[in-house]
């Protein structure tokens, strides 16, 4: 499901069952990144995928990358495989105006 920055945000903040899952590459990460959140790179294929498995799927996953379009790909894969709950981030961090580690 996408989510607008706020709506994203707001939801996350009152999930008790909530995961950020940031799935760019580890540079980007060194740069910006929302707090808490962890971190497997989309563009690793395979190895996304089995770190994938490794997760909790009954947990609620808010997924962002740099502009939203890694992470709505994540958001699909992770149904495919059994995750229930995904939200995207529209816009990603590039538009992000919460609370990052820099």
């Amino acid at each position: 499901m996408n989510l607008s920055q706020e709506q994203w945000w707001e939801q996350y903040q009152n999930d008790t069952n909530a995961v950020i899952l940031d799935v760019r590459t580890e540079e980007e990460v060194e740069e910006k990144s929302i707090p808490n959140a962890i971190n497997i790179d989309i563009y690793k294929g395979q190895e996304f995928l089995d770190e994938l498995e490794k997760l909790d799927k009954n947990k609620n996953y808010y997924v962002y990358c740099k502009a939203g379009g890694r992470s709505n790909q994540a958001c699909l894969l992770m149904g495919q495989i059994g995750f229930e709950n995904t939200f995207n981030l529209l816009g990603g961090i590039t538009e992000w105006e919460g609370p990052v580690n820099e």
